[in-house]
């Protein structure tokens, strides 16, 4: 399929992109779907067959494999209407042409094809001329899909645990591969080694001899070397990855993994520099392994992308990391959430992100995963928490148990926002006589979870007016940092001439650079660590301080070069950028030195002990 965009919408929280291909795909704009909520999925595929007319049949929970029937079901649903909006956009075309019209408005500047139609349009064209140019230029953006790898909770019928194919993330993945869909599965949270060798029954997922797939498969990583290990890992079972996304630790929105400190630019060019290296190593893998196999082995040689997401905010961010980093796509992710012709976002949330200044955006404990979460303070399921804890009913009634993977207390697994497990801990924390501080202090972080993995999803049901008994109303939002610099509601075409240099819908102008932001966030990030250690601090925490700090010291120095470098991009910012990355290099010196006093006192005093 030929990409027409040099953005992607990537997929964001559980319900904010789960139907925005079917507002964006026709116009050649690729978007992910989340396949976390096979619950939510029914409850749309249910409310747009009726709108548009198409036969529904439930899909109910007492049938077999129903979870991978229901996102299959729906996946074909959606991939049927982008078809029927794409034919009549072409078909429009040679009357009114106004939706034709909307997708050349939204190409790139640069765009072949859009120069070609401003020719073709200045000399004149018959309806067969353009019905034939258009079928041979237009074309969809792709529908692709989201599965958080870790996010594979073991399944039961009544007490009898079910084989490992039914687990929900191998369910998943099932749903996609039976789907007509030709599009990518994005892989996210890590390496899930199960998962990987479940792919591998999937036909649709091994090239055909010219090289081209089904259904591809997209890694999304934070580093190169986590890259490179999860590739070869594919790679030994014949899959091929089509295309590594990069995202920013910190700077991103959902789910933020810090890994050790290593910051995008250093990244990125650690990507481009082995980019070769990665394919040819892994492509030879692979055909090794399809010739195991007795597979086809593709004649043409094996093709991946390179793209990256998180914190990008301007035209000239976007344009210098695909020319300085030869990206094939840049993800623009939050400010979407603005945007009502591409995401699904209900009224009141969208009202408290328009608001949202940066004391409204943080990292948050919140994630039943255990991981860091970007956060929008006062969201309606935090502060529906909140009141639960008030009533002395502290936890969720986990309807939907999609992350019940803590085995602390049952062998099913509970949800550590849940009712359940939080009334356990709690058991446990009262029988441990601890001081009223530090009893506070284990309570607040017992209860500090919250129900995400429905919250997530509530704001599409409120969006539409459909039911939500069983969900409640509250709302959990995960918009990345740079939420702050946008503050109203955009159309499609807005956000499109902003990411294209257009039009600018930032209207403050304090706004850092992208990479300056990042490393804020990460400095930050190391002094809440360095905190949460500083009372008894191992030698283990000590290391990885030290190397989280020098992989950031590594990264100012990449930048400085960078930018002391740059003929032409970022010049009227330049010298506030230089001075912002002298600070960060003083307050890391500062903390190194914190954390080699500490590490030296812990140790006098065991001494002593």
């Amino acid at each position: 399929m030929k990409k027409i965009h040099s953005f992607h919408i990537p997929v964001m929280g559980i319900g904010f992109t789960i139907d925005s291909p079917l507002k964006v795909a026709q116009y050649g704009i690729d978007s992910v779907i989340s396949l976390v909520d096979d619950i939510l999925l029914e409850k749309l595929r249910k409310m747009y067959s009726e709108k548009f007319e198409m036969p529904y049949t439930e899909i109910t929970d007492k049938i077999e494999d129903f979870r991978a029937k229901r996102i299959t079901s729906y996946l074909n649903l959606i991939s049927d209407l982008v078809d029927k909006k794409f034919e009549a956009l072409k078909h429009g075309a040679a009357e009114k042409g106004e939706e034709l019209k909307a997708y050349i408005n939204m190409l790139p500047s640069s765009s072949a094809i859009k120069e070609e139609f401003s020719k073709l349009s200045e000399k004149g064209f018959t309806i067969a001329e353009i019905k034939n140019w258009i079928a041979q230029n237009l074309t969809k953006g792709s529908i692709d899909v989201n599965i958080m790898t870790k996010v594979d909770k073991d399944n039961y019928i009544k007490n009898e645990k079910l084989p490992v194919e039914y687990n929900d993330a191998h369910a998943a993945l099932r749903g996609f591969a039976n789907s007509k869909l030709q599009s990518s599965v994005v892989l996210s949270a890590g390496m899930n080694p199960r998962l990987y060798a479940y792919m591998s029954q999937f036909d649709d997922f091994y090239p055909n001899e010219t090289g081209t797939f089904k259904k591809k498969i997209i890694l999304k990583v934070s580093d190169y070397r986590s890259a490179l290990i999860q590739g070869k890992f594919l790679a030994k079972k014949g899959l091929w990855v089509s295309e590594y996304r990069i995202e920013s630790g910190l700077n991103c929105g959902g789910h933020a993994f810090a890994t050790d400190g290593y910051l995008l630019g250093p990244v990125l060019a650690e990507f481009k520099e082995k980019r070769e290296e990665l394919r040819s190593s892994i492509e030879a893998m692979v055909n090794q392994e399809l010739q195991n196999q007795g597979r086809t082995v593709s004649k043409e040689p094996l093709q991946i992308k390179i793209s990256a997401q998180g914190g990008v905010g301007t035209y000239e961010e976007h344009e210098f990391l695909i020319n300085e980093y030869a990206l094939d796509s840049i993800g623009w992710g939050t400010p979407f959430l603005l945007v009502p012709e591409a995401t699904t976002v209900d009224e009141k949330t969208m009202e408290k992100l328009i608001l949202a200044e940066e004391k409204d955006l943080y990292l948050s404990d919140i994630s039943p995963l255990g991981v860091p979460f970007n956060n929008l303070k006062d969201n309606t399921k935090d502060l529906e928490k909140v009141r639960n804890i008030d009533k002395g009913r502290p936890g969720s009634s986990c309807p939907k148990k999609f992350v019940a993977l803590n085995k602390e207390f049952k062998e099913k697994g509970l949800c550590t926002a849940s009712r359940e497990y939080q009334h356990l801990k709690i058991k446990e924390l009262d029988a441990q006589e601890l001081s009223t501080k530090d009893y506070e202090a284990q309570f607040n972080k017992i209860t500090e979870k919250s129900c995400t993995c429905v919250g997530l999803g509530t704001s599409a049901l409120l969006a539409y007016n459909l039911d939500t008994k069983t969900e409640g109303e509250g709302v959990s939002i995960c918009p990345g940092p740079n939420m702050a610099y946008y503050s109203k509601i955009m159309s499609l075409k807005n956000m499109t001439d902003h990411i294209y240099g257009r039009d600018n819908m930032i209207t403050r102008t304090d706004r850092p650079n992208i990479f300056i932001k990042e490393l804020t966030i990460y400095i930050d990030y190391l002094k809440n660590k360095l905190e949460e250690v500083k009372a008894a601090m191992t030698t283990k925490e000590e290391k990885y301080l030290q190397t989280f700090t020098a992989n950031l010291n590594e990264g100012i120095s990449y930048y400085r070069a960078l930018f002391q470098n740059l003929k032409n991009n970022f010049q009227e910012i330049k010298d506030e950028v230089i001075m912002a990355l002298d600070n960060g290099e003083k307050t890391l010196n500062l903390i190194r030195l914190e954390i080699k006093n500490v590490a030296l006192k812990n140790l006098k005093q065991s001494i002593a002990v």
